[in-house]
């Protein structure tokens, strides 16, 4: 039925109205939700099933982001006492659920970079090309076991990056220092302990949103709206309103763009995001990214947007680049302040700390990475636009 709604109104082709687009996008993002809670709800308990139920949930996460956005973004042409109440519920559902997969890739990636970081120097024949991955063996049974691909960028940063204590070169002939070799293993250890802890919570706050009332409350809306969009008498124009609105987030996303400190990021290796996060102040990092947070949420709508009036039209690949950026750049921080929080625990290692404060130091030039690439990409999109 969805699809049968995008033939009808044309959407991305000129024709319909706004209502009519508007209501097939919501009403596909409507049924894909539901299907997804469907298939969460079939699937079995055994390993293909807890397979299965990931997907469906990662699934079921993507819409909910979707519709809330689009009631974001074109609010004016919605009824606002239905928009301004499912909004919250939606951005709850997808905060929740997110949280067990974001602490299972946080833990990932500091294990990879800790197995990367402690591993011996590559060598000439060993060094990853644009998307290549560095062949460094490791000492670290736990890390050992991961299969996280590591960028060029990331070999190239450890070239020019933090500078380590000097260190007598380790017996075995290996490229790492002995304290960082030493303190790794613990490290590892203490991090995995951490953050397998928060994801077990997390999973049963997600099992607990799932037997809620409020959840069921969210999904009997969902139902309703994959049926019925309730429409403000503006939305049944011209298709102009649909753009006026979009034009509206695609401002707002350039004005926050405009406050980023591009001509910085435009420069390699520049240290900015290592030096806030070395602050004294433990909310230096987070003051620093807050605005790089809020672009990669104006980005995301202005993304949705496009959705709407484009339809299944392939998007900009600028677009898709600058997200993928920024959404490394969210990793990269949430997983340096990981490191820097399990630093804080109480009677560690002096071996262990200095692991950690290594392995912050790594993500905060992944943070400064990823700004990097975000730059290059909006000013192609910029560029492309002129």
């Amino acid at each position: 039925m969805a699809q049968q709604h995008h033939e009808m109104t044309g959407t991305g082709s000129g024709a319909g109205t706004a209502g009519e687009a508007l209501t097939a996008y919501l009403q596909d993002q409507a049924t894909e939700f539901l299907r997804s809670l469907r298939l969460h709800r079939e699937s079995s308990t055994d390993a293909q099933g807890a397979e299965e139920s990931l997907e469906a949930s990662v699934s079921l996460r993507r819409a909910a982001r979707r519709i809330g956005g689009t009631l974001h973004t074109f609010r004016p042409l919605l009824d606002a006492d239905w928009a301004s109440s499912l909004r919250p519920e939606l951005a709850w559902l997808s905060g929740t659920l997110a949280q067990e997969h974001a602490y299972a890739t946080r833990l990932d990636r500091l294990l990879e970079a800790l197995h990367r970081l402690s591993g011996p120097a590559p060598g000439p024949a060993s060094v990853p090309g644009p998307t290549g991955r560095a062949g460094s063996s490791g000492t670290l049974h736990a890390a050992a076991a991961l299969a996280a691909p590591a960028a060029g960028r990331r070999a190239t940063a450890r070239q020019n990056g933090w500078a380590q204590p000097p260190a007598s070169a380790p017996a075995d002939g290996g490229g790492a220092p002995r304290g960082l070799a030493v303190g790794a293993a613990k490290a590892a250890a203490l991090l995995e302990r951490q953050l397998t802890l928060a994801r077990t919570r997390a999973h049963s706050t997600a099992l607990q949103a799932f037997g809620s009332s409020r959840f069921h409350a969210v999904a009997d809306n969902v139902a309703v709206l994959a049926s019925e969009v309730p429409l403000k008498d503006a939305a049944k124009g011209a298709e102009r309103e649909l753009a006026e609105q979009a034009e509206r987030a695609r401002e707002a996303l350039d004005e926050a763009v405009a406050a980023l400190p591009l001509g910085q990021a435009g420069h390699p290796y520049n240290a900015g995001a290592l030096s806030h996060g070395l602050a004294p102040t433990d909310t230096a990092p987070d003051a620093q990214d807050a605005p790089w947070l809020q672009v990669r949420s104006l980005l995301r709508l202005h993304r949705y947007a496009q959705e709407v009036l484009l339809g299944h039209a392939r998007p900009d690949p600028r677009i898709a680049d600058a997200s993928h950026a920024l959404n490394l750049h969210r990793e990269a921080a949430s997983a340096a302040g990981a490191a820097a929080q399990a630093a804080r625990t109480p009677r560690i290692a002096p071996a262990t700390a200095y692991a950690l404060g290594v392995l912050h130091a790594d993500q905060r030039h992944e943070v400064e990475a990823a700004r990097f690439v975000f730059q290059r990409a909006w000013l192609r999109e910029e560029a492309r636009t002129r």
